[in-house]
């Protein structure tokens, strides 16, 4: 088993370093003086290749922060006091402390889905149109994909939930945060997951695939821009030495560097996940179709399990029921077999260890 600094978290493809062409990719945008506000050769570069991956009428926006992107693309399209329907396990709904609320003016409807998801049923009950001003009027429907519990959507999955939407004047929002991975997952191009299917806006996540710190929000059919160029200022997201957001987006979407870096961590989700279903006392919940694993396993365990297996970036994994010992585990573009079958085996043995205890 390596040693505590060696250990990678469990917790989130967050907690992973850059990627070594990312940062090459950094060092040579360095070099010398740049035009700054997007004025620059890297992002004209990268917009270009935004196109080549989303469409001709895709219209990229490199930001900061994923976070920005989501609140970003629901205040682009929505009036205050306009409603979101989401999942209940959305990132915008649980982990983003009320940013979309507070700056767009814009109110959730978190529903309970199946395996973190929504369906076109689901819409149509939720963004039904209510004629009475006491009620707040739908306006957007969000999707994460992958999900934050790890599922994703397949294809089809999505063109019923964008035609759901369209049937109700409603616009449909890809969360995109792990977007490569359920493309990967797929083995479908970008895409494929977004203007294919219908979609009108996605948000872009490269910081969880191997980026330092780059986004982007990707507008998918004319019409939808008009005030993004001013919210992305008012909001603090237009990089005045924009060409470090671009030359990342870049490094990854030039190349395969995106499908390579999501295929291995779901590789190792996967590997993970097998390793979990062979040891007596966990429970994986729900499918691994991303890079991510829901579990559950006796809380004594998960208590000796966050003690023994002390990662280098903090909590080694979530936790997300203390009480009935549900956790979330995390692989990364950097994950190797190495760490999850030492990780596997720590698990192995803090339930064996819990089991005796209880029983002796």
């Amino acid at each position: 088993m390596p040693d505590a600094l060696a250990r990678r978290s469990f917790a989130s493809d967050n907690h992973a370093g850059a990627h070594p062409a990312v940062l090459a990719a950094l060092a040579e945008a360095n070099a010398g003086h740049a035009p700054s506000y997007g004025e620059d050769a890297w992002t004209a570069r990268a917009l270009v290749l935004f196109r080549e991956h989303f469409g001709p009428e895709a219209q990229a926006f490199p930001l900061w922060s994923g976070t920005a992107a989501n609140v970003l693309a629901l205040d682009a399209v929505t009036r205050p006091g306009q409603a979101v329907i989401c999942s209940e396990f959305a990132h915008l709904h649980r982990d983003e402390h009320a940013a979309a609320e507070r700056i767009a003016g814009v109110k959730l409807l978190p529903h309970a889905g199946e395996n973190g998801k929504l369906t076109p049923d689901d819409v149509r009950r939720l963004g039904a149109p209510r004629h009475d001003v006491h009620q707040v009027q739908p306006r957007v429907v969000s999707v994460a994909q992958a999900t934050e519990v790890g599922t994703v959507y397949a294809p089809e999955e999505l063109r019923a939930l964008a035609d759901a939407a369209h049937e109700l004047g409603l616009l449909l929002h890809v969360d995109g945060a792990r977007l490569c991975n359920a493309a990967a997952a797929l083995d479908v191009p970008l895409r494929a997951l977004t203007t294919d299917v219908g979609a009108d806006l996605t948000s872009f996540g490269g910081t969880k695939n191997g980026l330092l710190g780059a986004e982007a929000l990707v507008l998918l059919r004319a019409g939808l821009a008009e005030a993004l160029p001013f919210a992305r200022m008012q909001l603090g997201q237009l990089a005045s030495k924009m060409r470090f957001v671009s030359a990342q987006l870049i490094a990854l979407l030039e190349g395969d560097l995106w499908l390579r870096n999501a295929r291995n961590a779901n590789a190792m989700a996967a590997r993970l996940a097998a390793a979990a279903a062979a040891i007596d006392g966990v429970n994986v919940l729900l499918p691994v179709e991303a890079n991510a694993l829901i579990v559950q396993l006796d809380p004594a365990a998960i208590a000796r399990l966050r003690e023994t297996w002390a990662g280098d970036g903090g909590e080694p994994f979530h936790v997300w029921d203390e009480a009935l010992g549900g956790a979330r585990w995390m692989c990364a573009w950097d994950t190797t077999p190495e760490d999850v079958d030492a990780f596997a085996a720590a698990v192995r043995a803090a339930v064996t260890r819990c089991a005796a205890a209880e029983g002796s």
